[in-house]
C-alpha cells in the first residue's frame, strides 16, 4: 500500500520531514506531492484509514493543509489525493471505479516516473470530448496507441488505476561535516594536525562509501579568544586522497597559524563525482594530480601565495601590470578571452615583416645611458653594452599620478652595434634608465 500526501502550500521541506515521520522510504514526487510506502505500518500506526487521519493531524499541527490518498500503486494514490481530496482510501481493485470521475487534467502533471506529456496530446483529447478518467479507460487501446503513439495507454493505464512503476524512494543527500570540541586548547600546531587527521579519516570514509571525492575543504578553528579562524581549501580537481588533503592544510596552517589556542575544530567537505583519468599508451606519464598539488602548496610555502599561480593581466595601461590568481582547469567547450596586447614597436618586425618574441626582464635591468639631444646614443648593463645605431621612440606613458606607485617614463626601441633589438625606458620620475626586454 501506498499514501500521497498532497499540499498545494507550505515548503517542500516539511512535506518531505512529514512523510519521514511515517516510512523510511520516501518519494519526492512533485513539488506538492510525496508518496511513501506504508506497507507492513499496520502495528505501528493501525489501519491506513487510521493512519491517513494521524498524518492529517500531524500536518495540521505543523500548519500544512494536506490531503492524503492511499492505493495499492504509487499513481493511483497521487490521483485520490489531488482529485479526490480530504482523506481518500481506495481498497485494492476498485481504482478504476473510484477514479473515474476525476478529471483528465489531472493526468498531465509532472510525476517523479515520467516528464509531463506533450500539450498537443491534452488537446487531442479534449477534441475528442475526454473528459474524466472513466473516458479515457473505455477507450480501445490499440486504437488509442495508434492516434497519439505510447503515451496513450500509460496514460490509459493510470486512468484506470491500474499503474505498476517501483517507488522512487528520496534518499537526502548526506552532509559531510564533522567537529570536535577539544578537551584542552591546543597551541601548538603537531596536535592539531593529529585532530585534522582524525576529521579527514572520517570524512573520507563518508565519501568513499558513497564513491564521491571532494573539491572544496571547509576549516573552521574555534580560538580560545572566542574568535574563528575560517579558511576555505579550493582544490583544482576532485582528490580522493585524504592524505594530500592533509599535507595541503599543514602547509596552510604553518604559513598562517591561528592566533590563539584552538579549542574545537569543524571541517566540511563538498562531495563532487570523481574525475577519470586515463593517459595515453604512447604519452610521457604526467604527474599524479595530487603530488602536484602538494608541489605547488610547498613551493606557495616558500616564497608565498602571491607569487604562484596562473598570470593574470590587469585592467590598467601600467606597462607589464599583472597579478598572480590561482590556477584552475577550464571546463570543456569554455573560450577565455585573451587580452588584446599593444601594438608592436617599429622594431618589433623583422626585414620579412615576421613578428619577433619580446623576452621581457623581471626586474627590468638598471643601465647607464649616454643620450645626445634627448636621444639615447651609447648602452651600458649588465651584459649588454654597445652604441645605438638605430632607434624608435619616445613613446611617452603615464598614469596614477594620483597614488603613491604611479609611473611616468619615456620608451625606446633601440638597435645596438652587437646586432641586439632592446626597449628601454626613462623613469621621468627616478632619472634613471632601465632596459625592458629583449626582442628576439
Amino acid at each position: 500500500m501506498y499514501a500521497c500526501i498532497h499540499c498545494r502550500e507550505g515548503s517542500r521541506q516539511a512535506l518531505l520531514n512529514l512523510a519521514f515521520t511515517f516510512s523510511p522510504r520516501v518519494e519526492d514526487t512533485a513539488t506538492d506531492a510525496v508518496v511513501l510506502d506504508i506497507g507492513g505500518l499496520e502495528r505501528l500506526f493501525g489501519s491506513p484509514p487510521a493512519l491517513a487521519e494521524r498524518i492529517v493531524r500531524l500536518a495540521s499541527e505543523a500548519g500544512l493543509r494536506a490531503a492524503i490518498g492511499v492505493a495499492s500503486n504509487p499513481d493511483a494514490a497521487v490521483c485520490a489525493a489531488r482529485g479526490l481530496g480530504g482523506i481518500a482510501v481506495i481498497p485494492a481493485g476498485q481504482e478504476a471505479r473510484l477514479l473515474a470521475a476525476l478529471p483528465v487534467s489531472l493526468l498531465f502533471a509532472s510525476s517523479a516516473d515520467s516528464p509531463r506529456p506533450t500539450a498537443e496530446i491534452e488537446e487531442t483529447l479534449r477534441l475528442w470530448g475526454i473528459r474524466t478518467f472513466g473516458e479515457l479507460a473505455a477507450l480501445p487501446e490499440a486504437a488509442l496507441s495508434a492516434r497519439i503513439g505510447q503515451e496513450g495507454p500509460r496514460l490509459q493505464k493510470l486512468a484506470r488505476g491500474a499503474g505498476c512503476r517501483p517507488l522512487l524512494a528520496f534518499s537526502p543527500v548526506p552532509g559531510f561535516e564533522h567537529s570536535l570540541e577539544l578537551e584542552y586548547p591546543v597551541a601548538l600546531l603537531e596536535p592539531l594536525f593529529f585532530v585534522l587527521s582524525r576529521l579527514l579519516h572520517e570524512l573520507w570514509a563518508g565519501l568513499e562509501a558513497r564513491a564521491l571525492a571532494t573539491d572544496e575543504l571547509r576549516l573552521r578553528l574555534h580560538l580560545e579568544d572566542r574568535s574563528a579562524d575560517e579558511r576555505t581549501f579550493r582544490l583544482p580537481f576532485p582528490l580522493r586522497d585524504h592524505r594530500a588533503c592533509l599535507k595541503l592544510m599543514q602547509l596552510e596552517l604553518e604559513q598562517r597559524p591561528p592566533q590563539a589556542a584552538v579549542t574545537a575544530v569543524w571541517l566540511a567537505a563538498h562531495p563532487v563525482e570523481p574525475r577519470a583519468l586515463q593517459d595515453g599508451l604512447f604519452l610521457p606519464l604526467a604527474p599524479a594530480p595530487d603530488k602536484l598539488e602538494v608541489l605547488l602548496a610547498r613551493i606557495a610555502n616558500l616564497i608565498g601565495q602571491e607569487n604562484v599561480g596562473a598570470a593574470e593581466l590587469l585592467d590598467t595601461h601600467r606597462p607589464g601590470a599583472l597579478r598572480m590568481k590561482r590556477f584552475t582547469i577550464r571546463p570543456p567547450g569554455s573560450n577565455p578571452q585573451i587580452p588584446q596586447l599593444r601594438n608592436p614597436r617599429p622594431f618589433a618586425k623583422s626585414a620579412d615583416s615576421t613578428l619577433l618574441a619580446f623576452r621581457v626582464f623581471r626586474p627590468p635591468l638598471p643601465a647607464q645611458v649616454q643620450a645626445r639631444q634627448g636621444q639615447p646614443e651609447r648602452i651600458t648593463a649588465r651584459g649588454v653594452k654597445g652604441n645605438v645605431v638605430s632607434l624608435a621612440g619616445p613613446w611617452r606613458t603615464s598614469g596614477d599620478w594620483w597614488k603613491s606607485d604611479g609611473w611616468d617614463r619615456d620608451e625606446w626601441d633601440v638597435a645596438l652595434s652587437d646586432g641586439a633589438l632592446y626597449r628601454i625606458y626613462c623613469d621621468r620620475a627616478a632619472r634613471a634608465w632601465f632596459i625592458e626586454g629583449l626582442y628576439d
